[in-house]
C-alpha cells in the first residue's frame, strides 16, 4: 500500500528518538547545559544529577609566575574547558588579556576546548583528531621537534600523567601547574539510588572518570552495579574507570565529545526500537 502524501504546508514531526527515556546527567552543573539541551530536544526526560563540581585552586601564584614569562615556552597546552576558563579569567584579573597567549603556540585536546579558546580570542595551533593525551603528544611531535622544548601545562590537580610523561619522553621540559580540583558533589545520592532500584532511570551518562568515581560514592556500589540502567560513557578512559567499579557499559561514544555521546545514544536506541 502506498503512503498518502503529506498535506502541503504540514510540519514534519520532530525527530525524538529518545522520547520516553529518563537519562541522568552526572556532569558538573556548570558544564552540563549543552548535553541537557541536546537530550531534551531529542525527547529525553533529563534528571540533572551532578556528581562533581569544579573548584579553582585558591593559590594561583605558580600560574601567574609562569604566565608572566609565557614567551619562554614553546607551547601552552590546554586539556579542558575548565582550564581555559580559569587561565583566561586569571589573565584578565591580573590586568592582561587571553590574546597575550599569542606570544607562544597553543595546543588543545578536543574541539570543545578549542572552541573555548577561540571564544576568548586565542588561536589554536594544534588540535589533534584524537581527543586523548596520547594523540596530542603525537600531533605535537609531528609539528615540531620537542627536544629541548618548554611546555606549560595548566591542568586539574589530579589528572592522568600520560601527557606530561609522553612529552618528556620526546625530550620536552614540562611545567605542570595545577589550577583546579574536581570535588565530589554528592547531592541527593540516596534519592538517585532509589530511582535506579525502582527502574526509573534508563541511562546514566558519564563524561569523565571523576563523574564515575563520584557517582559510585553518591549512590553506593550496590546501586551503581545493580544492572537496572544502561551506562553511557564519553570514551575509553571513562569506560575503563567504570569497568573497574564493575559497571557494565552499554553505550560508548566513538567521538569523545558530548555531541558524540548524544549520537551514540541515538544510534543505540535506533537499533533497539
Amino acid at each position: 500500500m502506498s503512503r498518502a502524501p503529506r498535506p502541503p504546508g504540514s510540519a514534519r514531526p520532530p525527530f525524538r528518538p529518545l522520547a520516553g527515556r529518563r537519562i541522568a546527567v552526572t556532569r558538573a552543573r556548570e558544564q552540563a547545559g549543552d548535553l541537557v539541551r541536546a537530550l531534551e530536544e531529542l525527547g529525553a526526560a533529563v534528571v540533572c544529577a551532578p556528581t562533581i563540581r569544579i573548584e579553582p585552586l585558591s593559590d594561583l601564584a605558580p600560574l601567574r609566575g609562569a604566565l608572566s614569562r609565557v614567551a619562554d615556552y614553546s607551547w601552552v597546552v590546554f586539556t579542558s574547558q575548565n582550564t581555559v576558563q580559569i587561565v583566561c579569567d586569571a589573565l584578565v584579573e591580573w590586568g592582561h588579556a587571553p590574546r597575550d597567549l599569542a606570544d607562544t603556540r597553543v595546543a588543545a585536546i578536543g574541539p570543545a576546548t578549542g572552541d573555548a579558546l577561540a571564544a576568548r580570542g586565542v588561536r589554536v595551533d594544534v588540535l589533534p583528531d584524537g581527543y586523548v593525551a596520547e594523540s596530542l603528544v603525537t600531533a605535537l611531535a609531528a609539528r615540531s621537534d620537542l627536544r629541548g622544548a618548554r611546555v606549560l601545562l595548566p591542568r586539574a590537580e589530579t589528572a592522568r600523567d600520560a601527557l606530561p610523561e609522553g612529552l618528556r619522553a620526546r625530550g620536552a621540559t614540562v611545567d605542570v601547574i595545577p589550577v583546579y580540583r574536581t570535588v565530589p558533589e554528592l547531592g541527593d545520592g540516596p534519592g538517585l539510588a532509589r530511582e535506579i532500584f525502582d527502574g526509573r532511570i534508563d541511562i546514566v551518562t558519564f563524561t569523565s572518570s571523576s563523574t564515575v568515581h563520584a557517582f559510585v560514592q553518591a549512590v553506593g556500589h550496590e546501586a551503581a552495579t545493580c544492572g537496572r540502567y544502561r551506562a553511557a560513557v564519553i570514551g575509553p578512559i571513562t569506560a575503563a574507570t567504570a569497568r573497574d567499579y564493575g559497571l557494565e557499559i552499554a553505550i560508548e561514544a566513538s567521538e569523545y565529545t558530548t555531541a558524540g555521546l548524544v549520537e551514540a545514544l541515538v544510534r543505540h536506541y535506533s537499533r533497539t526500537a
